[in-house]
């Protein structure tokens, strides 16, 4: 079994990266496969922490500081990973699907990182000036979310279709797509099953509540399967 483990999934071909793309492949992994999904999960399902009794407790920045800490660390990973590609004397191995993905994922990460930078004031009841572009729900903030929202999910994807496509590439051997690709389903499953159980609280009422006079709670959250909760009397 472990021989078997150990051979590269083509045998015909040999499985030869040199240091630098191995080193590559690993900052990517950890980075895409590990940081991204659990910065996405957090930023997602715990925007309301377990115990914390929303909507007489609010904005609970855990979910941001996590989300923060793991994306931008990730962001910090990739860049490496392609200085690392740069250094290479075989970057040429780069070449083909893996690389026009590689390039998008790194696109759609660029793209991220500046649409953060941009997401413009908060504003609001616990801040120092009541407008903000997020309080406000304006044009600004609206597009950020759009992009943020929908970038962020797409680069995962593509991330995980550069991972294959490199696995390929490279030649790898059994165990690392015997890791990875069950990884990538508990991720997905774990996924579905938080949004099952918990469902998911538009960022807007997870900061300020439920309160119907305030312009985000006039509006459609934004994202798929989100949710905007209503306390009733007494509850």
């Amino acid at each position: 079994m472990l021989d078997w483990l150990s051979q590269p999934i083509d045998l015909s071909r040999a499985h030869e990266v040199g240091p630098y793309l191995s080193w590559h492949a690993r900052f990517m992994v950890v980075a895409w496969s590990f940081l991204v999904p659990f910065g996405i999960l957090f930023a997602r399902f715990f925007k309301v922490w377990p115990g914390q009794k929303w909507p007489f407790q609010l904005d609970d920045q855990r979910w941001w500081i996590l989300h923060r800490v793991l994306q931008y660390t990730a962001a910090t990973l990739t860049l490496l990973a392609l200085i690392l590609i740069w250094m290479s004397p075989r970057a040429g191995i780069i070449s083909g699907p893996h690389g026009f993905i590689g390039w998008t994922v790194l696109a759609l990460l660029a793209v991220q990182v500046f649409s953060g930078l941009l997401r413009g004031t908060k504003g609001g009841p616990t801040d120092t000036h009541l407008r903000g572009d997020h309080f406000d729900m304006t044009f600004r903030r609206l597009v950020f979310e759009y992009t943020h929202k929908f970038a962020g999910y797409v680069a995962f994807g593509a991330a995980i279709c550069a991972s294959l496509t490199g696995l390929w590439q490279s030649n790898a051997p059994m165990w690392m797509w015997g890791v990875l690709i069950p990884w990538w389903a508990v991720l997905i499953i774990v996924f579905f099953v938080l949004q099952r159980r918990k469902g998911v609280i538009d960022t807007y009422q997870s900061i300020w509540g439920d309160d119907p006079s305030y312009p985000g709670n006039r509006k459609k959250p934004i994202g798929f399967g989100i949710r905007q909760m209503r306390k009733g009397p007494g509850e």
